[in-house]
């Protein structure tokens, strides 16, 4: 068991003095831990949908990652997902720094809980990772079914279809019409938490996208690194994304950091443009 508070989150650059207060005054009982998919909860998993021999990652390669999170009414609670091993230290570290922020969650159980169904787990306002499944619309699998992607908050961050037409369709149907509209932005959005997930190696948000439009998604990159992940062994697929996500943070940090010099001002709010930059290079 790793406890958060025995370390000092990274936090996205500029770095926050208020944050870093923050993270020094974390509850003693604040904790997070990675469990490696056991043979129970695989079967488990199988019986209910969760995952096939057809999925492109077995449950040896997958790991559950059980946190500390605020929800709603300002309780800590205990959540977990299932995530790709190699990322799973790295989820571990991101939930933790939700947690720092005081970031809301409804709640986080993994798919098994909803029979695998997502629309369920998002009617539930459920925050979720691994889930065996094709791509929404299909054509291919989910990079869910490789424990890479994270869903946070579904009502608060919707999946919109044929965002703008007569067909347009909001996932959960509850979303409508209240979190449609992303500005100003509430508890729970996902606008205020893309430099966390980008900081963790997530680089991919669902909430840039044209067509549909899925605000709750982050993922860690290209299909054909997740592959790589999936195809390298344990160890080395961890050391591969560690790598990856030291990549990004120089990219980003020091672009942040001699922005902050010049200006003289440690708590400047982060460079968009350059997290934007940054993040294309490494996901394609």
């Amino acid at each position: 068991m790793t406890s958060i508070a025995a370390r000092t989150p990274r936090l996205p650059a500029p770095l926050s003095c208020l944050a870093l207060l923050g993270a020094l005054f974390l509850p003693p009982s604040a904790r997070a831990d990675i469990i490696p998919v056991s043979a129970a909860q695989c079967a488990d998993m199988k019986a209910r949908q969760v995952i096939t021999a057809a999925n492109p990652v077995p449950c040896a390669r997958l790991a559950t990652v059980s946190f500390d999170y605020t929800d709603f009414d300002g309780a800590v609670r205990r959540g977990s997902v299932v995530v790709l091993d190699a990322v799973a230290p790295q989820v571990e570290s991101l939930f933790g720094e939700l947690l720092l922020r005081s970031v809301p969650l409804a709640g986080a159980v993994p798919l098994e809980h909803f029979d695998g169904d997502d629309r369920k787990s998002m009617a539930a306002n459920n925050t979720s990772a691994f889930n065996g499944r094709p791509m929404t619309g299909g054509g291919g699998w989910s990079k869910h079914a490789y424990g890479a992607a994270i869903d946070i908050n579904p009502l608060q961050n919707p999946y919109v279809s044929q965002a703008g037409s007569a067909r347009q369709e909001v996932l959960p149907p509850a979303a409508a019409p209240e979190f449609l509209q992303r500005a100003p932005v509430k508890p729970g959005m996902a606008e205020d938490l893309v430099g966390v997930f980008y900081d963790h190696g997530f680089l991919v948000w669902g909430g840039n996208w044209k067509q549909p439009i899925d605000y709750q998604h982050f993922e860690i990159g290209s299909r054909n690194f997740i592959g790589k992940l999936a195809a390298l062994p344990r160890r080395e697929a961890r050391a591969e994304f560690e790598r990856y996500v030291t990549r990004y943070r120089s990219c980003a940090h020091r672009g942040a950091q001699a922005a902050a010099t010049v200006e003289g001002d440690d708590d400047a709010p982060e460079d968009t443009a350059l997290r934007e930059s940054c993040a294309a290079r490494l996901r394609k």
